[in-house]
């Protein structure tokens, strides 16, 4: 689940110029992270007993953008699925990430769930909870990253390859501090009727990430400073802010407030959506019949037919994050006999929905990686 869209500055140079946003200024900041700068002190003048309220508010919105934020991923990293394992306009080691995150991850998952229910192994299902949470972290992390590099390019405010590293660096310290205060805070939960369990770290490793954490913040803070000043006074600020939301706001002091917690899969799917409508529109726009009106002419109130198939992009999403979600599992949970007893009564959306975000994971680390010749065709336009 990690996008991985840094971009040497001689490869950005040689495609063509792009725009300075994804949307615009405004949409930019909002999308990439800016609305969590918003919303979190309104969260702090919430009562908690509106709790309900927020949850349910944020249920809706996950049909509208969480679910069609992972369903996207599955609509990229499929189409033209022949061409990619095959190797064909694509390198050797990139067609066998195609290869291993589109056809054996989800036969090891699948293996490892069919094992866990048929088994009743509820000690088993619960370590796939917590390294769901695992990976999810690092997803948020490495987007985050991948928001900036791409702000970067847009703006053409480039960092080098030290910079980078101090970013990433950073991004995995900050990732890993909050993954140990997590263990550390909580022994164990209840996940759809599931228990799992954590992994308590000794005190003196929580310190060491601590440490390490500051440090590399430190490191950030003085290394755009000198990128500042280097570039003229001026940052890819947008991507900045998407930056420090991801690393901090959603990741260290996400458990700041039970109602935040609620909101900030939201936020980064939003984040998400950003960059994958961007690149949606160039793909269709690159369409040979991208400017002709689509049929029947009621439709043309809609734009040109590049416009309307972007449409159809996101209500699929929309749709596919619907029956992945939630009929799927439905139907399993109604057609499949299995221990309930031991299980509870929402196994399969318990197995569901740490399938698609850990598989997520591996989806966006393969089609958001430099190299990807679709990357720099689709997405810096």
């Amino acid at each position: 689940m990690a996008l991985d869209l840094s971009v040497d500055a001689s490869a950005a140079k040689a495609a063509a110029p792009p725009g300075k946003y994804l949307f615009g200024p405004v949409a930019d900041f909002l999308m990439l992270g800016g609305s969590a700068f918003l919303i979190l002190p309104i969260l702090f003048l919430v009562p908690l007993e509106y709790e309900g309220l927020v949850a349910a508010t944020m249920v809706v919105v996950a049909y509208l953008v969480n679910y069609p934020h992972f369903a996207h991923s599955y609509q990229i990293f499929y189409r033209n699925f022949g061409r990619k394992v095959s190797g064909e306009g694509y390198d050797r080691s990139l067609q066998l990430r195609y290869i291993f995150a589109g056809i054996i991850v989800p036969l090891i998952m699948g293996a490892f769930f069919a094992y866990g229910a048929a088994t009743a192994n509820t000690r088993l299902l619960g370590y796939a909870a917590n390294a769901m949470f695992f990976f999810v972290g690092w997803h948020y992390v490495k987007q985050g990253y991948g928001m900036l590099m791409v702000d970067a390019v847009l703006k053409r405010k480039f960092f080098d390859d030290r910079d980078k590293k101090v970013l990433l660096v950073n991004s995995y310290a900050v990732w890993i501090l909050a993954w140990l205060q997590t263990n550390t805070a909580v022994t164990q939960g209840n996940y759809y009727g599931l228990q799992y369990y954590t992994f308590a770290a000794p005190a003196w490793i929580a310190n060491i990430a601590l440490l390490a954490a500051v440090a590399s913040t430190a490191a950030t803070v003085l290394m755009l400073i000198n990128r500042w000043r280097r570039n003229g006074r001026a940052l890819p600020y947008n991507g900045i802010v998407a930056y420090v939301s991801s690393l901090y706001l959603w990741i260290l002091i996400a458990r700041i407030n039970p109602l935040w917690l609620l909101v900030v899969p939201a936020l980064h799917s939003l984040q998400y959506l950003a960059v994958v409508w961007r690149y949606q529109t160039n793909v269709e726009r690159d369409m040979a019949d991208a400017a002709r009106n689509p049929e029947p002419k009621i439709l043309s109130v809609l734009g040109p037919l590049y416009r309307f198939r972007v449409l159809g992009f996101i209500v699929g999403g929309g749709a596919l994050g619907y029956l992945g979600f939630w009929l799927i599992p439905s139907v399993m949970t109604a057609l499949i006999p299995y221990d309930r007893q031991v299980l509870g009564s929402s196994l399969f959306f318990f197995i569901v929905l740490i399938f698609i975000n850990v598989h997520h994971y591996f989806l966006d680390n393969v089609m958001w990686r430099r190299g990807n010749p679709e990357v720099s065709r689709y997405l810096f336009r």
